[in-house]
């Protein structure tokens, strides 16, 4: 069942969101070459607390770390770990959420570690980009449904070359981090869940360099692509309302 939120929640739902959208800031500047993703993973932690929330992420489904951190190939769901060093050319992904007075935002981008190729520059603006294509999509279009939004995201990376991830999609977001409805970065216009004033979804494309497959580690948490291809992620939590679309994690 899709929980759509009133004007009140939507307004915690801010804090939630900026104080989310301040966190990956603040790992933004950690990014470093010899930094290791777990060194990340606890400045996400201290900052998300100092603002009086809760790392959303920290033992949900018995995910050990306050932020999903994931490396070139990882797709989604990287285990911080004082093993995992940066290095220069290498692309992280971070995926961080946190939970303020009953709400949760949820936030990711893909960021540069040094010098990277221009191959990897472009994954990571093409992934941005098709997200900003979705939401143009739902403010544009009459009466727009989710497959408006799906087909907006596909086209944009398909006619550059990328792949969109089918196995992991959006989601609505609030009191949960996971609520109805799920939010595929493709689709087909004019088809699936209408979109509605009130709804709250994290939309979050996962774009592929090669093929869209992907494959689970055997940690039971991180995806890789099946290829081995450079994968980026982008990822803010929104807020549909009569006036627009509001970008809750946006803080930059």
């Amino acid at each position: 069942m899709i929980q759509l939120k009133n004007p009140e929640q939507i307004e915690i739902m801010k804090v939630a969101g900026r104080i989310t959208g301040e966190a990956l800031l603040v790992a933004k500047e950690m990014i470093h070459e010899g930094v290791t993703t777990k060194q990340i993973d606890d400045k996400i932690r201290r900052y998300i607390e100092k603002c009086g929330a809760k790392p959303t992420f920290l033992g949900y489904g018995g995910f050990p770390g306050s932020a999903c951190i994931s490396i070139n190939d990882e797709v989604i769901h990287g285990i911080p770990s004082h093993k995992r060093i940066l290095k220069n050319g290498d692309i992280v992904k971070i995926d961080v959420g946190a939970y303020w007075h009953g709400f949760t935002g949820d936030s990711a981008n893909t960021f540069a570690v040094g010098e990277i190729s221009d191959e990897a520059q472009k994954l990571i603006d093409a992934t941005r980009e098709s997200f900003f294509a979705g939401i143009k999509a739902i403010e544009e279009t009459e009466n727009p449904r989710l497959g408006d939004l799906g087909y907006a995201i596909q086209s944009y990376v398909e006619a550059r070359g990328y792949s969109v991830v089918r196995e992991f999609v959006g989601h609505g977001v609030g009191a949960e981090l996971h609520e109805d409805p799920n939010v595929p970065n493709y689709g087909t216009k004019g088809r699936g869940v209408r979109i509605h004033p009130g709804m709250t979804l994290a939309i979050e494309p996962m774009i592929n360099a090669g093929t869209h497959e992907v494959r689970m580690l055997g940690d039971g948490w991180g995806v890789v692509t099946k290829d081995g291809a450079l994968s980026a992620h982008y990822e803010h939590s929104v807020a549909i309302t009569d006036n627009g679309v509001i970008l809750l994690t946006k803080v930059d």
